[in-house]
């Protein structure tokens, strides 16, 4: 049971380790992708370990989210782009003189801001799922980390708009790399079969009782016309 956990965390908390490291240039986005995968697979055997399938739901549900939120992030850039372009001309060394507004940049421009509505809607809902993973993680395993982090997670989504919440994104997942890393085996509990809802009673004190009522009822049973001798007393 405890290798398990010390396999699970371990998964866990690499994987948040490399999700912070994807913030460094070039190499960073291999990073992050390798870090996601490290992060589900340790929380599906967390879940296994913890026989909580919320765990791992909630966390696919998060990343799945998050992905979605990447996808019109990119979109909408990129749609940006090309209306520039076609605003200038394809031509960006003099964007003060050459810049023309036509349909191209208005339709670039209409998809650039709904990429990005898009983009927020979903990492607001990928964290608040992963904010359930980490507060059944906090229930689980006793560890407040996992609470701050999530907390700080969500809030880091919504605050994105005013670029705040970037550095309580990066902190967030920092509180939840100690998370990982603390976590200690749960308390393993005595099993006691119960049978419709109660535990079955020990037979060993009713045998204990019958033979005591058998050897008080043959000392008392005494033939007509006979004395029995107890204890030396007639």
């Amino acid at each position: 049971m405890n290798v398990g956990l010390e396999y699970s965390k371990t998964l866990a908390g690499e994987g948040a380790i490399l999700l912070l490291l994807s913030l460094v240039p070039y190499a960073g986005w291999i990073l992050g992708i390798i870090g996601v995968i490290l992060l589900v697979r340790g929380m599906k055997e967390l879940s296994n370990y913890y026989q909580d399938e919320a765990i791992y739901k909630n966390t696919l549900t998060g990343v799945k989210y998050y992905i979605v939120a990447i996808i019109s992030a990119g979109v909408s850039i990129a749609a940006f782009t090309v209306g520039l372009w076609t605003a200038t001309g394809f031509n960006f060394t003099n964007l003060t003189t050459d810049f023309v507004f036509t349909a191209g940049f208005g339709a670039g421009l209409a998809a650039f801001l709904a990429g990005l509505v898009i983009a927020f809607v979903f990492y607001i809902l990928a964290t608040l799922h992963l904010r359930k993973t980490f507060n059944i993680l906090a229930q689980k395993s006793g560890e407040a980390s996992f609470t701050t982090a999530g907390t700080l997670l969500w809030l880091g989504a919504i605050l994105t708009i005013i670029l705040v919440g970037f550095v309580l994104i990066l902190v967030g997942w920092i509180f939840a790399t100690i998370g990982f890393f603390t976590m200690k085996p749960q308390q393993q509990q005595p099993y006691y079969p119960q049978q419709n809802g109660y535990a079955a009673p020990s037979t060993q004190p009713e045998q204990g009782k019958v033979n005591e009522s058998q050897g008080t009822n043959h000392n008392n049973y005494t033939q007509p016309g006979t004395e029995t001798k107890v204890g030396g007393r007639i």
